[in-house]
Order: C-alpha cells, then sequence, then structure tokens
C-alpha cells in the first residue's frame, strides 16, 4: 500500500490539492499508525469531474462487460484478503480472528452477491406498447463508517458499478487505509477511469462538499442518524437522491418458550460481536418479567467469560473501540445507566481488569432496565446489553416497537409459527428468528429513523437506478 497519503481520481493516484494531515490511531496502543490527508472543495471538485466524464462511456457499458469487471475485481480482492484483515484489525482495533473471518470477507462476500444479482436482474419490461427500462442514476457519493469498513463500502460499490454508475467514495476518516487498499483493487483490475475515484476527509468539508454537490445525483450514506439528518439536509437543494442506512436499537424478544440458557449466552454474545460496535446488533434484550433474574445470571456468566484483550491473540473475542471519543461516549452511557438505577450485573466503568492502555470497555450488562432510560434509547456503539422485562407477548412487541430506530428484531422461541407471528408485528427492515444469520443477498435497511432505501443483492442495484417509462415503444397492431 504505496498510496496512503494520495486520492484515487481519473483513474490516477494524485497529489491531493488539501494539504490536511490526518493521523490513525490504533485504538490498542493509543499510538499513530499511519497518516492520510483530508480533501476539501477542490479534490471533491476535480473527483466528480472524472466521475461525471466517466459516465457517458461507463453507462453505456453491457452486463456483460459488467460481470467481467466484478469477477476481476473477486479475483483480485482474494490475492489481498490477509492484508486487508491486517489492516482493518489494526485500524479498528478488531480481534484479528474477526477481521479474517468476518471484517475482510464481507467485502468479497458483497461483490459476489452482487455478481449473482447481476446475471439475472431484469434491465427492461413491456407492457403492452409501452416498455419500462432500468438506468443507471449517474454520479453517486458513497459516504460509509469506522465500524464494517469494507462491508459499507462495497454494500455501495458493487451495486453502484452493477448499474452502470460512476461514483466518489469518502471513506471514514477513522479507518480509512482499508479503503486505500480497494482503490489499488480497481485499479489493478482495469476499472475504467473515472469510475471509481476515493477522496478521504471528514464528514464536515468532504461530506458536506459531496451532499451539496451540483454534479452529483445520488448519496449512499451509511452513519449515525445525526450525520444522516445532515446529509439530508445538504442534499435537498440539489434533489439529489439520498438513500441511508442509519442507527439502530435492535429488540431481541426471547420468548417464554425458548431454551433460555442457550439464547440468551447467544444473544449477549450477538450483542458485544466486534466489541458491541454493529448497527444491526441485538442490543436490548427483552426477557419475560418472571425470568429476569435467571436471564441476567446468564448473561452475567457470558459477559464474564468473554476475552478481552490483545487483538493478535487468538483467543481474543473483543478488542478496543475505535477511538478516544468513542470510549468516552460509551462511559459516559454507562453511568448514565448506573444513575437511572438499572442494576448493573457485570462490567461498568474503567478499563477491564489487567489493562491499562488501549480504548477498551468492561462487557457490560444491564438488567431491570425500563425502556424509557436512556440506555434503552440511545445507540451505545460499545459491548453493553440491556435487559428489559415484559408481562405478555403483546407487551413485548409494543417495547420492541417504542424506538425511533427500525433496523432489526431479533425472535427467539420453542414454537416457530408463533416466532413468525411476532417477527411480522417487528417494525423493522429485518427480523433474526432463532439466530438465523445474515444473509448477503437479503435486502438490508431500516424503518423510521434507521434509514431509507435497502443494500444488498437485487435491492442494492436497484437503488442506484432510474426508472424510465417509454410509451409507444411499439407500434399499433
Amino acid at each position: 500500500m504505496q498510496n496512503r497519503r494520495k486520492f484515487y481520481i481519473d483513474g490516477q493516484w494524485v497529489e491531493p490539492h488539501s494539504r490536511q494531515v490526518a493521523e490513525i490511531i490504533n485504538p490498542v496502543s493509543e499510538e499513530v499508525i499511519d497518516t492520510v490527508i483530508l480533501g476539501d472543495q477542490p479534490d471533491v471538485d476535480a473527483a466528480v469531474a472524472a466521475a461525471r466524464k466517466a459516465f457517458e462511456s461507463f453507462s453505456q457499458t453491457t452486463v456483460a462487460e459488467r460481470i467481467a469487471l466484478l469477477e476481476n475485481i473477486i479475483k483480485v480482492y482474494n490475492q489481498r484478503m490477509s492484508e486487508l484483515a491486517d489492516v482493518i484489525s489494526q485500524e479498528l482495533g478488531a480481534p484479528l480472528s474477526l477481521a479474517q473471518i468476518a471484517q475482510a470477507p464481507a467485502g468479497r462476500d458483497h461483490f459476489d452477491a452482487t455478481l449473482e444479482a447481476l446475471k439475472t436482474f431484469e434491465w427492461e419490461k413491456d407492457y403492452g406498447r409501452s416498455r419500462v427500462v432500468h438506468e443507471p442514476i449517474g454520479v453517486c457519493a458513497l459516504i460509509t463508517p469506522w465500524n464494517w469498513p469494507l462491508n459499507q463500502i462495497v454494500a455501495k460499490v458493487a451495486p453502484a458499478l452493477a448499474a452502470g454508475c460512476t461514483m466518489v467514495l469518502k471513506p471514514s476518516e477513522v479507518a480509512p487505509l482499508n479503503a486505500i487498499i480497494l482503490a489499488e483493487i480497481m485499479h489493478e483490475t482495469g476499472t475504467p477511469a473515472g469510475v471509481f475515484n476515493l477522496v478521504n476527509g471528514d464528514g464536515p468539508v468532504v461530506g458536506t462538499a459531496l451532499a451539496r454537490h451540483p454534479g452529483v445525483d445520488m448519496i449512499s450514506f451509511t452513519g449515525s442518524t445525526r450525520a444522516g439528518v445532515l446529509v439530508a439536509q445538504n442534499a435537498a437543494p440539489t434533489v439529489k437522491r439520498v438513500a441511508q442506512e442509519l442507527g439502530g436499537k435492535s429488540a431481541n424478544i426471547i420468548l417464554d418458550d425458548a431454551n433460555l440458557e442457550k439464547v440468551v449466552a447467544a444473544g449477549f454474545r450477538a450483542c458485544v460481536r466486534n466489541t458491541g460496535q454493529s448497527c444491526n446488533a441485538p442490543t436490548r434484550m427483552l426477557v419475560p418479567n418472571s425470568l429476569m433474574e435467571q436471564a441476567a445470571a446468564i448473561a452475567r456468566d457470558a459477559a464474564l467469560a468473554t476475552k478481552v484483550g490483545d487483538p493478535m491473540d487468538p483467543d481474543t473475542q473483543l478488542g478496543p473501540v475505535v477511538s478516544r471519543t468513542q470510549w468516552d461516549k460509551v462511559q459516559n452511557l454507562i453511568s448514565q445507566g448506573i444513575e437511572a438505577g438499572a442494576k448493573l450485573e457485570c462490567g461498568g466503568l474503567g478499563l477491564p481488569d489487567g489493562l491499562d492502555r488501549g480504548y477498551y470497555v468492561k462487557p457490560t450488562v444491564f438488567s431491570h432496565v425500563q425502556n424509557s432510560m436512556t440506555i434503552a434509547r440511545e445507540e451505545i456503539f460499545g459491548p453493553v446489553l440491556v435487559i428489559i422485562g415484559y408481562e405478555d407477548e403483546a407487551d413485548a412487541i409494543r417495547i420492541a416497537n417504542d424506538t425511533p430506530y427500525g433496523l432489526n428484531g431479533y425472535v427467539q422461541s420453542g414454537d416457530l409459527e408463533r416466532a413468525r407471528r411476532v417477527a411480522r408485528r417487528i417494525r423493522a427492515g429485518s427480523l433474526h428468528i432463532n439466530g438465523a444469520p445474515f444473509r448477503y443477498e437479503m435486502p438490508f435497511g431500516g424503518y423510521k429513523q434507521s434509514g431509507n432505501g435497502r443494500e444488498n443483492g437485487a435491492w442494492g442495484i436497484e437503488e442506484f437506478l432510474e426508472t424510465k417509462a417509454i410509451l409507444g415503444y411499439y407500434p399499433k397492431s
């Protein structure tokens, strides 16, 4: 990776106009591991101009040509998988094992799912004498977060390519190095000049410039709800499409006929995976009031058995959170939970025992939480599980839906038909029954303040398309 302090614009690695330097901090050592340049308006203008120029030809490529491009990208991506995992572990503090089995492969898996969807996608359809056609929307600005960086980057890049769009990517300035490797992959695979452009930068400068830019036709944004509102406001004057995947506070409803020991322990592990830094994490565990003490004990045991430490240690299950800012936020929310009167089962404030540096958070479990408490309302983005009691099935559904978010939901039951019935009542974009895993070909996105639009598979491609009706396409019979 030789291009850390350059941007990828119009098929070349170029010197940025901006000279503002940002440090990349390793959250384990709290030391600087690298630096990148944060772009400015002229950098954005150059990237958008390159994408606009490239759109004229790339939008006219055939499906077969785009299939071949995706196949080549997948091949080269696989060759650099190990390097991607190493970089993500250093930037994010993720256990290397998690980076190897989940973080780095997520990008490849999105390319795979998009490729398969592209092969069978219906681009045109006849309605009598008329024809409806799908066409690429144009130049797309892709703004992505740090928590699952390649997952979120490729969830946008792959369908944009498949649709015939051109793009400017702004990855998170907290963890940008993996995106630089991806740009090198795109270059090596012969992606036409200007189709994929990379400009590093922060939200207030580069993010705002992209959202406001008259040369950008669409914004695809993943991040916090607060930032998503700002993106939409900045995009509104130019009436560009805005697709958003935002925050979550997903409920995990454990019904009274579930195997409590199994589902509570699994629910805790799912909550704290990636150190709890996942927008779709099951962070609110809903249990019958009569089972509160038993569920709390199981979750506490699972938390105490979780190994926190060096991401390079193959036995480590939990690394640090990504930054000092994130650590401070999580500590503040834990403090609010204690002050509100939730029962702290384990974990809490400060560094875990045996660790004197790094942005580590103790695996934390709160029980007897009221859904009105801040820790049940706000996205904590740390290894913190809150357990909320309910009276009956209807009460569980009411509590699950009593949130400004609607990204994911989870239902655990020994009766599949009962679980299906409850799942249909939850106002969220994805529901997982009895531990069903994430699937890259299934639509992903939220209700309410969790965003709009859908990513993944055919639904992801559709987000980057305009629909045109051509009337009189066929002559009168």
